[in-house]
């Protein structure tokens, strides 16, 4: 009975197999460390247009400009004044060299701006409204042979368009 109760007491626990743990740990956290730095680089910060947001109307009427993109024309305005229209070619993308150089005009009369209002229809396509973001963002500008990127509007709010009512007179 002694030999028993020794052999079955004086035998050591068997230490624990931690390998595939370990293995899963290897590549789980590189890929954890990965995704997270590229889904940070994707993200463009926007805001609501201040009527939205419930923020007291200001007593003196500043520039507040405007983009509508249609399915047939780019409208490029002041908020409910009228503005410019560059209308889309026939089977052509929009003229985003136009909107571009339009804006950079809007740009040198009022440089302290840098907010803009996106109205887009239902019906536009996600990567024509990212072209337009780009463009309403960042100018690409020919300085003595080397092209430059200025800044242009960086604060963009995006919308709904207004639906355009057909009058039947």
């Amino acid at each position: 009975m002694n030999r028993r109760w020794r052999r079955n007491h004086l035998h050591h626990p068997e230490e624990m197999n931690i390998t595939a743990f370990m293995n899963l740990m290897v590549v789980l956290v590189p890929f954890l460390l990965i995704t997270a730095v590229f889904s940070r680089m994707t993200i463009l910060h926007l805001d609501l247009p201040a009527e939205a947001a419930g923020a007291a109307p200001a007593a003196k009427p500043e520039f507040a400009l405007e983009v509508i993109v249609r399915d047939n024309r780019i409208e490029v305005s002041e908020r409910g004044v009228g503005g410019v229209d560059i209308a889309k070619q026939e089977g052509a993308a929009y003229d985003f060299k136009k909107v571009s150089g339009l804006l950079q005009d809007v740009k040198a009369r009022h440089p302290d701006k840098t907010d803009v209002t996106l109205l887009v229809e239902p019906d536009i396509a996600y990567d024509t409204m990212v072209q337009v973001m780009d463009t309403l963002r960042v100018a690409s500008i020919d300085d003595h042979g080397k092209r430059v990127r200025a800044e242009l509007f960086p604060d963009i709010s995006i919308g709904d368009a207004p639906v355009i009512v057909a009058r039947n007179r």
